[in-house]
């Protein structure tokens, strides 16, 4: 008799994995699903209310009963408004001051805080205070300390010859006076994030440097901003966009005077909205503050190649 056929054994199957079963050809794609918490947040908090504000930007409302549709009445005041042009070379300004002071004191006092002084964490401390208070509230305590006829100054002037005390009843005191409180309150948030960049930097890099014979001031230009490169576009893009939206400082410092020689966009929208009912027209200057901002900050990622996100820490 003829020997049977020996049976085909069937082929092992690959180990079950751990916590269910095996994942499919789409395995380790992120899920559109993943993504719907994060859309559904924007969409009402954000698209949805720009939306109502572009409509309300082509309409005359007072606040009460129904918006009537005007079309673009309010653009056309708006680009003709010597008021609006005045608040936006006011705005400019404010913003590339800020930048300018808050920027290289930030970035010095980082690098400063990543360090290993004895003293670093008392100071970094105390000097982190003004983060823990709200922009009311500071606004209020500078208030409080520059008023010429009850504050500090109004007695330290005339001990030192100064003419006036009242600072935020001069032009250029009162402007000068609100690139100086947002500093003192955005400065310490800006050094968290320089002094966060600088702990990532390797020492090996100031070793090394410090071998070939360079100095503390050579290696912090060739090391120390090289490698800060991207967290200094971050907080440029901050400070920026902050420095566009600046209000409650405004409003309880200066109310925009004297006059209305610190009357930047944001106030002017306020003015415009809720001291003067002109919601449509407020509604055109708030949409034209948020396309501004989001160019401006557009503008800087494309520049600064921050949005491609390189590496500054290749080949390590």
């Amino acid at each position: 008799m003829s020997a049977a056929p020996a049976t085909a054994r069937p082929a092992a199957r690959p180990p079950a994995r751990r916590g269910g079963a095996a994942r499919g050809p789409r395995a380790g794609r992120p899920s559109a699903l993943w993504t719907l918490p994060g859309l559904l947040f924007f969409g009402v908090f954000a698209a949805l209310p720009m939306a109502l504000v572009a409509y309300l930007s082509l309409t005359t409302w007072g606040g009460l009963g129904d918006p009537r549709f005007t079309g673009l009445d309010n653009w056309t005041r708006l680009a003709g408004d010597p008021v609006m042009h005045r608040a936006v070379v006011l705005s400019l300004v404010l913003t590339a001051a800020t930048w300018a002071v808050q920027t290289p004191i930030s970035l010095l006092l980082g690098v400063w805080a990543a360090g290993r002084q004895r003293t670093r964490a008392v100071l970094s401390a105390i000097f982190f205070l003004p983060l823990l208070l709200s922009s009311a509230a500071i606004a209020l305590i500078w208030r409080s300390l520059l008023d010429p006829n009850f504050g500090p100054l109004a007695w330290i002037a005339p001990r030192v010859g100064a003419p006036d005390a009242d600072l935020l009843g001069d032009p250029t005191g009162a402007f000068l006076v609100i690139i100086a409180v947002t500093a003192w309150q955005f400065i310490p948030l800006h050094t968290l994030l320089y002094q966060g960049g600088a702990r990532q930097i390797p020492a090996s890099l100031y070793e090394a440097a410090e071998i070939d014979g360079a100095g503390r001031w050579t290696a912090f230009r060739h090391i120390t901003l090289p490698q800060l490169r991207n967290t200094i576009t971050t907080s440029s893009v901050l400070m920026v966009v902050g420095a566009l939206t600046y209000f409650d400082t405004v409003l309880i410092l200066t109310g925009g005077g004297p006059g209305s020689d610190t009357t930047i966009v944001p106030f002017l929208m306020y003015e415009a909205g809720f001291e003067r009912w002109e919601m449509g027209y407020a509604s055109a200057i708030a949409l034209t503050l948020v396309v501004a901002a989001t160019a401006v900050s557009l503008v800087m990622v494309r520049v600064t190649g921050f949005g491609a996100m390189r590496s500054t820490r290749e080949g390590m």
